[in-house]
């Protein structure tokens, strides 16, 4: 964590003076560089250092980690490289940027897969010691092609070429830990380069290593090893005559107050205990391992001591079921998953509908359908939320729009789910789940507790009626089993309106349809209206809704600072729907929905609202590109058409 107020100023190692080689940097407003390599290559761990340190620096930032899916892929192949974006800057920034300035390529699998995203003229840095005639063919190239030695790569991009893994054991070579062990130390020499070339402190890093391995690990052998590749690398960039020029990007101005790197799954982390201890209660987390949801019951086990109880179940039902246990126990119940998960959580979510208990489904979403993608991000289950359960069984569902909210909306899905006494699904997604930005760490007492009331015991009660309604969210009381008096039946089958027995009566079973409806629907008057970036009437609204936001804030600004009459609404609230966005359609001539599916809100809108929504659809895995929303939504403005 960092105090705005109080900001460690660190000195560059190895000086701070700058040599007379070398001319002062170039500022620059912010910048984009990615590493890229094997998923052994260390390149997380890279490029999450890399974000720490601007996030000491001072700079705005985004990140977007890119994941293998094969666990075990071939070494120097195209399917298990791994990747690392930062995009930090000297202003607020919403994005981790689309074209890459600065790329650095630890194996020709990496440049192979990566090269495309560099924007032309741009740096890249590759370990030329892989680039072998067995390397090169490894991941697909032609017999006797070095993509290094192409005139037309050479021509688009300055290529600088740096035999890092010869270096790095030259650097290291009095270590007596082994070539293993050197080796795995590339990551820290290519961090060391880049530190130079962006004029990155190495403290940070350096405190980092020291902390990791001779602190916690008591490998102090280890961290020296690492920390000497690192000054190897920043020694190299220093004295190398490779740079046309270095770079700087200074700190941005930020309100005071304590931040920290904060991912999506460990914002959502700190949002449940910060809920459960809001509202007084235990915590159970109970889910099944699934990418990319499953670094959420890796933090949550981490925090027993806040009353938190964690369950790897043996399958997504159990998970599920598990929740529900510890919900109908009077526990915030909470189950994680994906949208593999999601679908054979679908029965049980049915039962916690039709028990009416305040269960908690996070969906970390990915690209499908069936496995799909694992670690590529896809909008792909609003549908599933909102309607793939048997029968009419509606829940609450919401959306965090960036890592940071996820933590303000994990406390919105306890608040909710207790509120009016239904599920609530969460659709964070890959993308959000696994990048990261500074969080202001907020103040504990700043946040409004939340009231949960349990029946008192009552032993002279002739009968406990666990339908009945207690207030005007139609949301029946939440009896803890056991208590004197308040004993009570629940199950899936169909419920006798406020005695709560088993009944097949056609007009209650009509009734109590309509009645979980309403308690659903009830829930759109405490959820804060949605709120128009820009004018608040005029040609044409982008709606968005969850992780695109950064994407269409950015195309918004671009498209407005040309004069574009472009507004933004973004919805993190999606059923139900903000009460006041049926009138903020009517205010726009065109309305124009950018999704990471094939058109799922656009339809949902068209259905609910008889509104003629124009989708902007990309289903490629990725983040939406802003240069591809300012060219469609340009497109749709230059038509003519009045769609609505």
């Amino acid at each position: 964590m960092i105090n705005a107020t109080h900001r460690t100023d660190f000195r560059l190692e190895p000086r701070t003076d700058m040599s007379d080689t070398h001319a002062e940097p170039t500022r620059l407003a912010e910048a984009v560089v990615r590493f890229c390599g094997d998923s052994g290559d260390g390149m997380q761990l890279a490029g999450g250092q890399f974000a720490d340190t601007s996030a000491i620096y001072g700079n705005d930032f985004a990140t977007f980690p890119d994941f293998p899916a094969e666990i075990r892929a071939p070494r120097g192949t195209t399917f298990g490289v791994s990747g690392f974006q930062i995009h930090f800057s000297d202003h607020d920034i919403f994005t981790p940027g689309d074209a890459v300035q600065t790329l650095v390529a630890m194996n020709p699998a990496g440049f192979k897969t990566n090269i495309d995203d560099v924007e032309s003229g741009g740096t890249v840095i590759v370990d030329e010691d892989e680039f072998t005639s067995t390397g090169l063919t490894k991941c697909g190239y032609p017999k006797d092609y070095n993509p290094l030695d192409d005139d037309a790569v050479i021509q688009k991009y300055r290529i600088i070429k740096v035999p890092i893994s010869r270096l790095t054991r030259e650097s290291l070579a009095t270590s007596d830990l082994g070539a293993k062990a050197i080796d795995r130390c590339r990551n820290m020499y290519a961090l060391g380069i880049v530190y130079w070339l962006y004029d990155r402190p190495l403290e940070p890093t350096i405190r980092f290593l020291e902390r990791t391995f001779s602190e916690r690990k008591k490998q102090p052998e280890i961290a020296d090893l690492n920390i000497r590749a690192l000054k190897a690398g920043y020694y190299f960039g220093e004295t190398a005559e490779l740079w046309q020029q270095r770079h700087r990007v200074v700190a941005a101005p930020q309100q005071a107050g304590t931040y920290r790197r904060i991912s999506g799954n460990e914002a959502v982390v700190l949002g449940f205990v910060t809920a459960a201890h809001k509202a007084g209660k235990s915590l159970t987390y109970a889910s099944y391992p699934i990418t990319p949801a499953s670094d959420i019951i890796h933090g949550l086990s981490r925090l027993k001591q806040f009353g938190v109880r964690t369950f790897q179940a043996e399958d997504e039902i159990a998970a599920v079921c598990a929740a529900i246990g510890a919900s109908f126990a009077g526990d915030i119940g909470v189950t994680g998953t994906s949208g593999p998960g999601l679908a054979l959580k679908g029965e049980a979510l049915g039962l916690a509908v039709m028990m009416e208990l305040p269960l908690v489904v996070v969906d970390v979403q990915r690209a499908g359908p069936s496995t799909g993608m694992p670690t590529k991000t896809e909008q792909a289950d609003l549908f599933q939320a909102m309607y793939g359960r048997s029968g009419e069984s509606p829940c609450i569902v919401l959306a965090p729009c960036t890592p940071s909210d996820c933590f303000t909306m994990a406390i919105e899905a306890v608040r909710l789910a207790t509120a009016h006494m239904c599920p609530v699904i969460l659709l964070s997604d890959a993308y959000i789940a696994n990048g990261a930005e500074p969080w202001r760490v907020p103040d504990l007492g700043d946040i409004p507790s939340i009231d949960v009331q349990h029946p008192a015991a009552d032993e002279n009660a002739n009968e406990f009626h666990p339908y009945d309604r207690i207030n005007e969210n139609l949301a029946r009381p939440w009896a803890i089993p056991g208590t004197p008096g308040l004993e009570h039946r629940l199950g899936g089958l169909e419920k006798q309106a406020v005695t709560g027995s088993v009944s097949y009566d056609p007009d209650n079973h009509d009734a109590m349809l309509k009645l979980r409806a309403d308690k659903v629907q009830r829930a759109a008057k405490s959820i804060p209206p949605v709120e128009v970036y820009g004018d608040q009437s005029g040609e044409m609204l982008v709606l968005g809704w969850g992780g695109t936001y950064g994407s269409l804030r950015t195309a918004v600004d671009q498209l407005r600072a040309c004069g574009a009459s472009v507004s933004l609404a973004h919805l993190r609230y999606l059923h139900p729907f903000p009460s006041n966005l049926g009138d903020v359609l009517k205010r726009f001539e065109r309305v124009v929905v950018p999704e990471i599916n094939l058109g799922q809100l656009s339809r949902v809108i068209r259905a609910e609202f008889l509104f003629d929504a124009v989708p902007i659809n990309s289903a490629r895995g990725r983040p939406l590109g802003v240069e591809m929303l300012v060219e469609e939504i340009a497109a749709i403005m230059n038509s003519g058409e009045v769609l609505a």
